[in-house]
């Protein structure tokens, strides 16, 4: 099982205040960590919505909205993906970050394509998209 592990922002993230020498060498351990576990996939932290755009879609149209936006709480600071058995495992490690007060983590499942039956997900397509997937993990560890 795949989840996302979502670091929410807070009104420092979105200021555009890094992390401390400390939490940055903790964030480090905690990643090693996971690596060697082999459960990491794959994780990076965001610079904030001042920095970033929504694209909406409604009525045929798509509309480019610049940030920042409001509500830190509602945003996302960072991310990890990783691959466990279970959603209390993905708990269990999001629950070892190093972070402190008012931190918040959000853990969420990736859908999978077993999830969806075959009427909405042909095994056909199911096989192109673990193709692609397949080939995009090669690129990644090409040097």
């Amino acid at each position: 099982m795949r989840f996302m592990m979502q670091v929410r922002a807070n009104k420092s993230s979105e200021a555009g205040v890094l992390p401390t020498k400390e939490l940055i060498a903790a964030m480090g351990r905690f990643n090693e960590e996971m690596a060697q576990a082999g459960v990491l996939l794959g994780g990076e932290g965001l610079h904030p919505s001042s920095k970033g755009a929504r694209v909406s879609f409604a009525g045929g149209k798509r509309t480019v909205t610049a940030g920042p936006f409001a509500e830190p709480s509602e945003l996302i600071a960072g991310f990890w993906l990783i691959q466990v058995k279970s959603k209390e495992e993905a708990i269990e490690w999001a629950s070892r970050c190093p972070f402190s007060e008012g931190e918040v983590i959000e853990i969420r499942q990736v859908i999978e394509a077993s999830d969806f039956p075959p009427e909405v997900f042909p095994p056909e397509d199911a096989a192109r998209e673990q193709a692609l997937r397949e080939d995009l993990q090669k690129r990644a560890t090409r040097p």
